[in-house]
């Protein structure tokens, strides 16, 4: 086989290569990806009482009565990513797309109050369906839409472009590579293969049991505290580390950008944090509603 031939048997096995792992990443539709969404539901299911989880799944013996087949609602699993199935029914469900962020500008001063017209916001919308969850009153299958909704929108304020922006629709409108992978945008590339780049090493599951420590030191506080923090991360870091600039406020910054394995390695950490943190504060968030009181200790082994 002579060199050309060689160079350009080469350049096509790369070029598939190339294709097949783009393909394999996750689709922007996904808000957080499918996968972190369901990690962070293994973490709170992990993470609360035999009696929560008893109570869990009574509600969903009652998945039928929510009238999407097409959207199975079978574990708190699905329930992480029932939302976004749903809401591919427009005509239905489209009214819900606002509920999954409330970006807020990174170079104004953070006001946990704007942009969040009528409650249609992530963060009062994790309110709004934590109090219907908790209302006994309601009929199962009102309260099992409504542990669906919180579960997913408790881990979609977690990462961090559903709460900073810099006018372009949480890094939507931002072009980047990822690595060698390119044309993705920076929220895609937070959402989903940084994010499960952060969770996927088998040496240290983030599904488990944790500590009393660890769930002082990754839990607590509400929905408007836990999208500051997002912004604050989106601020702080994403954005400039994205554009290489530490002051991204100072001028416009160019529509796209390319992320260096280094700027990933250190994207992996905070990523990692943020879903575990939306684990533990589901499982808080559960808890309260189901039974009210501080977590259970971890069960010993």
């Amino acid at each position: 086989m002579g060199h050309r031939a060689i160079r350009e048997r080469w350049s096509a096995i790369t070029l598939a290569g190339l294709c097949a792992l783009i393909l394999a990443l996750p689709a922007p539709a996904h808000a957080w990806g499918f996968y972190a969404h369901r990690k962070t539901a293994e973490i709170a299911e992990e993470n609360v009482s035999p009696e929560t989880r008893a109570k869990i799944r009574r509600l969903i013996r009652s998945q039928e009565l929510l009238g999407t087949p097409e959207c199975e609602l079978l574990s708190i699993e699905d329930a992480s990513v029932w939302p976004d199935c749903v809401r591919r029914t427009r005509w239905r469900w489209g009214h819900t797309a606002a509920w999954h962020y409330r970006t807020a500008p990174i170079c104004e001063a953070y006001n946990p109050r704007a942009n969040c017209p009528g409650g249609n916001c992530v963060t009062a919308q994790v309110e709004r369906n934590h109090r219907i969850l908790a209302d006994e009153s309601l009929p199962d299958h009102v309260r099992l839409q409504a542990l669906a909704f919180m579960v997913h929108f408790a881990g979609d304020v977690h990462m961090p472009l559903h709460s900073g922006d810099k006018g372009d629709r949480g890094g939507n409108d931002r072009e980047a590579d990822y690595g060698i992978v390119p044309s993705l945008n920076l929220h895609w590339i937070w959402d989903g293969p940084l994010a499960e780049r952060a969770i996927s090493d088998p040496a240290d599951p983030v599904v488990r049991r944790y500590s009393r420590a660890e769930r002082a030191d990754l839990g607590g506080g509400d929905a408007a505290d836990w999208g500051r923090e997002s912004w604050e991360i989106a601020r702080s870091f994403v954005y400039p580390t994205a554009f290489d600039r530490e002051d991204v406020c100072a001028a416009e910054l160019p529509s796209k950008t390319a992320l260096s394995q280094e700027d990933i390695v250190r994207g992996v950490p905070i990523a990692r944090r943020r879903v575990q943190q939306a684990g533990i504060r589901i499982a808080e968030l559960l808890e309260s509603a189901f039974a009210p009181g501080p977590l259970p200790e971890p069960e010993r082994n």
